[in-house]
């Protein structure tokens, strides 16, 4: 099948599945080991500094490698390297179960992550490529189920998985699925036409991946290292700034770089790009915070918290299936501010939670929450490539998985460092309130005593009960902070055009306008 050109495909139901098992695999493995690192540290003899290194050497390689997607899908072909691509995340999946040592886990994880960037967007362009353009809503649904959902369950499955059996199986659960998968695509799935490839632009490819792997480190490690009295964060972040600068300078003066320049003279595309990086900064902050939160705050065992969470999932799904229906009928725009409307919605109920508050009202904002991401997510993937050239479609969906990746980095690192910032800023300023002329503390009796500050446990009971309200308020902060992140992402809207519709045409003749 010639790129982007969308014929009667057979069996596309079975490579459906099979694209959607090779999506939620990739996306699950972002953050499914997150729960396991406890058990993986005693195992694996790593100390808690050293085992992070099983998370980032995984989304720093899956960021880096997800750039010349295009270029290698053009010269091998995108059955030949998607199939490759997944038989290499299997194998390296089990190699990460049996790991023995934490060289060894690290290894491959980056195995893992090299071989997984290609999977999501590989999968997005095939899916636009085997469904007809009045079909791309539904398409880019269920699609983006797995993108959206993945990382949501993650850590529910992966705590089900480690604690009922092992930490090892949270890489095992992906052979099976992963043998499902390449069997199906490589049976069924159109083999498609390679494209005549010019030389790989190893420059641009050096320079973008010191950006991105400098500024992965900075985000992963900065909390840790205390951000910039570090001097290894300040030197991540200079070396992020030198490898993005040369990188554009390459790109508007190279006579070829391996990231098409005319990609972005598309006004929907770039518009669909800025979205994509504030709606993953909203995405993977959102969830992040939710657990600790629960666990902490609200005083939940782990599965309970898992439960209360999964109904985002859930929201989602169903937003997503009702926007695959509708994205072809309404203007997907209109679809889009309803889930930012949403969105905001749900991040303005959660500036409002306490400890107090009911597991029903909490239920609900996750519910919105999630089905705003759905009303968000579909219509973007559709408006995002109504006005892009196809033979860029392979590029284009490597930038919306670079992009997403990279918000979701900075999102969690913003939002996690300005939880701590303010907790330990409030805390600081609610005790200045505690003085031993605090009518409360000059009550008799009881209460008196047990709020004591003079005492050993009356100062431990105060600090507990003011670094419990200093959180409160600093989830508060970071619930405003990601609500004004959605408002740039809504004004995207009117640099994108809706779709040349025209009532007269039938379902065929409406898809050749809009292809």
């Amino acid at each position: 099948m010639a790129e982007g050109v969308t014929t009667e495909v057979p069996n596309r139901g079975i490579i459906t599945v099979c694209l959607m098992i090779a999506t939620l695999m990739q996306a699950l493995d972002s953050t499914i080991a997150n729960v396991a690192l406890p058990y993986m540290q005693g195992s694996l003899s790593a100390s808690y500094d050293q085992i992070t290194w099983v998370l980032t050497s995984y989304v720093v390689t899956a960021a880096i490698m997800t750039a010349p997607v295009g270029w290698l899908a053009a010269r091998f072909g995108t059955k030949q390297l998607f199939i490759t691509c997944l038989v290499g995340f299997t194998v390296t999946s089990m190699l990460c179960g049996i790991a023995q040592s934490l060289t060894e886990m690290v290894l491959y994880r980056l195995l893992q992550g090299a071989f997984g960037a290609a999977l999501v967007p590989l999968s997005q362009s095939t899916m636009l490529d085997i469904y007809p353009a009045e079909q791309r809503g539904a398409a880019m649904a269920i699609w983006g189920m797995g993108v959206m959902v993945g990382p949501i369950l993650g850590p529910t499955l992966g705590g089900y998985l480690t604690d009922d059996f092992n930490w090892r199986y949270v890489f095992f659960v992906n052979l099976p699925f992963g043998i499902a998968a390449v069997l199906g695509l490589a049976a069924l799935m159109p083999g498609g036409k390679q494209r005549e490839a010019s030389r790989f632009d190893w420059t641009g490819f050096a320079v973008l991946s010191l950006g991105l792997g400098a500024l992965q480190l900075a985000l992963d490690r900065g909390e840790q290292l205390d951000w910039l009295s570090s001097n290894t964060i300040i030197a991540a972040f200079v070396l992020a700034g030198v490898g993005f600068y040369l990188f554009l300078v390459h790109m508007f003066t190279a006579q070829r770089t391996f990231i098409p320049r005319e990609i972005f003279f598309d006004r929907n595309f770039v518009a669909g790009l800025i979205t994509m990086f504030l709606v993953g900064m909203v995405l993977l902050a959102s969830s992040a915070l939710l657990a600790p939160y629960l666990e902490n705050l609200d005083n939940y065992p782990v599965a309970t918290a898992g439960l209360v969470m999964a109904p985002r999932g859930f929201g989602t799904m169903f937003a997503m299936m009702v926007a695959g229906r509708l994205t072809n009928r309404i203007d997907p725009r209109l679809l889009m501010l309803f889930g930012y409307m949403l969105l905001g919605l749900s991040l303005y109920m959660q500036e409002g939670w306490t400890p107090a508050t009911g597991e029903d009202y909490m239920v609900l904002t996750i519910v919105v929450q999630g089905a705003g991401l759905g009303f968000v997510f579909v219509p973007l993937q559709v408006v995002a490539f109504y006005t892009l050239e196809p033979v860029l479609r392979t590029q284009g969906t490597a930038l919306l998985s670079l992009l997403r990746n990279v918000g979701s980095a900075i999102g969690i690192s913003v939002t996690t460092a300005l939880l701590d910032h303010m907790t330990i800023y409030m805390h600081a300023n609610l005790m200045t309130h505690i003085t031993p002329f605090s009518r409360a503390l000059q009550v008799g009796g009881t209460v008196s005593r047990y709020w004591n500050p003079a005492t050993q446990g009356g100062a431990a009971r105060l600090d507990s009960m003011v670094t419990t309200q200093a959180q409160i308020i600093a989830y508060m902060d970071d619930y405003k902070f990601m609500f004004l992140a959605t408002l740039p992402a809504a004004l995207c809207l009117l640099l994108m055009r809706g779709p040349q519709r025209k009532a007269a045409l039938g379902p065929r003749e409406a898809g050749a306008v809009l292809d």
